[in-house]
């Protein structure tokens, strides 16, 4: 329910902007980095697929890219409304001593990482303040698949690299908000910096409280 009101306030906020534009539309892509992770009992989600040694086990952040397009919307000369879609790479890293049920044996050695691809919508306000840039608004996503990989080697030898399907621990839509800077270097081109911080637990059951926290920095071009 709460996606559902979420969603109709911005298909609302996108048709009166658009009628209200004085200026015209720019449309332009983005692509950048991402850093993302978990912040919450994140490990918690993977209960059914990973021991966990003496459960001591750090989670640590992702790195990945992201890459999309997005309108840009005036709503004055300083104001404007800038809905997008982005595919982002999400996850996280499982450090410490993780035991693949099954690879006991394999001890300290043994990796994890939660590799996820994410359809990321975010409906930014936007202030242009000389070139400078600040802008916020919430963020809507979508799980398209979720990956758990694990390695683990000895003596240089790689004796384990297996992947299984998450997605199914996991719920497929995940909502928040994103806000953070910009910077215009010419007409067309653009730097940001962002941070995305989930509100809605992402354990598909809701027991765990995890959420998807991440940074991303991008290069836009607008046309």
């Amino acid at each position: 329910m709460k996606n559902k009101i979420l969603l109709t306030l911005f298909v609302g906020v996108f048709t009166f902007s658009f009628a209200q534009a004085q200026t015209p539309v720019k449309f332009g892509v983005k692509a950048g980095l991402s850093n993302t992770g978990m912040r919450g009992d994140a490990v918690n989600n993977l209960s059914d697929l990973l021991d966990f040694t003496d459960g001591m086990v750090k989670t640590t952040n992702r790195n990945g890219f992201f890459a999309g397009g997005y309108v840009n919307i005036p709503l004055d000369n300083m104001l404007s409304f800038e809905p997008g879609i982005y595919y982002t790479q999400k996850g996280y890293n499982l450090a410490g001593e993780p035991n693949v049920k099954g690879f006991d044996f394999l001890g300290a050695n043994a990796k994890a990482q939660l590799q996820s691809q994410y359809i990321d919508i975010p409906v930014l306000l936007k202030a242009d303040l000389g070139g400078f840039q600040i802008f916020a608004g919430p963020q809507f996503s979508y799980l398209v698949k979720s990956d758990l990989r694990m390695t683990a080697g000895v003596l240089g030898f790689n004796l384990l690299d297996r992947k299984i399907d998450a997605t199914d621990q996991f719920n497929r839509w995940d909502a928040g908000i994103t806000g953070g800077v910009g910077f215009n270097v010419s007409k067309n081109i653009n730097i940001s910096a962002s941070y995305d911080y989930g509100l809605q637990k992402v354990d598909a059951n809701k027991n765990v409280n995890a959420y998807n926290r991440g940074f991303k920095v991008g290069i836009g071009v607008g046309f």
